[in-house]
């Protein structure tokens, strides 16, 4: 069963009937607000030595972290470039529809905000991590599990909200990858949520033809968060993560599932891919910035879910500068352009690119 945008719109405030979700999309946007007032580093515990973050020589040599049990091969869609590929004949228009005199809004840092992380979390599992029952709104289109939950997992927004509350589950070992939306713990130990997905990180394959995922778009999540080890290490290897207010009832490759009843062909698809413009100016900007802006300029952000516009996605961690994070703010929506990576497809149902 496909959902539309009424009644499910990961990036708002949950699980909620389509009346309250309705009130919520107007009041705010369909996204979280705005956050103009970040907890500084020093609001919240904060690192005892400044990150290195030295600038890659290469920026195009392979990584370790993209390798067979990384997240995804190098050579799938996630962790390729996109700098010498056609602009999309409709870019204009689709940062028009979200905005293109609207800044990119960092929706990661360090701190808190409502009581919980300013991210989305993910925690590490491996063969020994128990194994919980999962039952699901939308099982369907859902991977049944079981799931590797420890206790008390990191949640989105904190055990206590009621957001999103995604739950990102990393086996390196296992090349797996467990991904939860709208997840809550029951007295028996199980958990029930709104729908999930499971990754063989060491393949290729998408989710089946109209599903879809913890994600609104039937993408895996983890893979397109800015995480702070990469941007200390001096380079993003991967394509990232981002929302807009609105779009259309349609999904491109590698998406697989839309979450809207708008057919106005301005607005962009599931999927479609956005890059930074090679010709922005990106000395001006702190060390970290530079990293993540130059990553969105060589592997660009797929647009995964309905939420505030140009919202990048991220790991919250105590770590970051949210001063420096807020440098972002500055980049503008007429800054990105739509990019059609169609030409690296080889097959539909597989993320394997040319």
């Amino acid at each position: 069963m496909s959902r539309s945008v009424m009644d499910r719109r990961p990036g708002d405030s949950g699980w909620q009937a389509a009346a309250a979700l309705a009130a919520v999309c107007l009041a705010w946007g369909c996204g979280p607000p705005i956050v103009d007032d970040l907890p500084s580093p020093t609001s919240t515990a904060s690192p005892t030595q400044e990150p290195s973050l030295p600038s890659p020589e290469n920026p195009l040599a392979p990584s370790a972290e993209v390798s067979a049990c990384g997240l995804f091969p190098e050579d799938h869609i996630w962790n390729v470039p996109v700098t010498g590929l056609p602009v999309d004949a409709d870019s204009d228009a689709y940062v028009r529809s979200i905005g293109d005199e609207i800044g990119m809004h960092p929706d990661f840092g360090s701190g808190l905000w409502e009581g919980g992380p300013i991210g989305i979390p993910y925690t590490d599992v491996d063969g020994a991590t128990p194994r919980a029952q999962v039952t699901f709104d939308y099982a369907d289109e859902s991977d049944p599990g079981p799931y590797p939950i420890p206790p008390q997992p990191p949640i989105e927004g904190g055990p206590g909200s009621d957001g999103d509350r995604h739950i990102l589950l990393w086996d390196r070992g296992g090349c797996r990858l467990h991904e939860l939306y709208a997840a809550y713990p029951q007295s028996d130990g199980s958990w029930q949520a709104g729908s999930g997905a499971i990754y063989d990180l060491a393949g290729y394959e998408l989710r089946p033809e109209g599903w879809t995922s913890a994600d609104a778009a039937g993408l895996p999540i983890l893979p397109g968060l800015v995480r702070f080890e990469e941007v200390a290490a001096g380079e993003i290897r991967h394509a990232l993560r981002f929302t807009a207010p609105d779009t259309r009832r349609a999904y491109v490759w590698p998406a697989r599932h839309f979450a809207s009843d708008l057919e106005d062909p301005r607005l962009p698809a599931m999927g479609q891919r956005f890059r930074l413009r090679s010709d922005v100016d990106l000395a001006p900007f702190s060390p970290e910035v530079r990293v993540i802006l130059r990553a969105l300029q060589i592997y660009g952000m797929m647009l995964a879910d309905n939420g505030s516009a140009w919202y990048l996605n991220g790991v919250p961690d105590e770590r970051w500068d949210n001063d420096a994070l807020h440098e972002m703010d500055r980049i503008q929506g007429w800054q990105f352009e739509a990019v059609d990576v169609s030409g690296l497809r080889i097959e539909p149902d597989s993320g394997r690119t040319r």
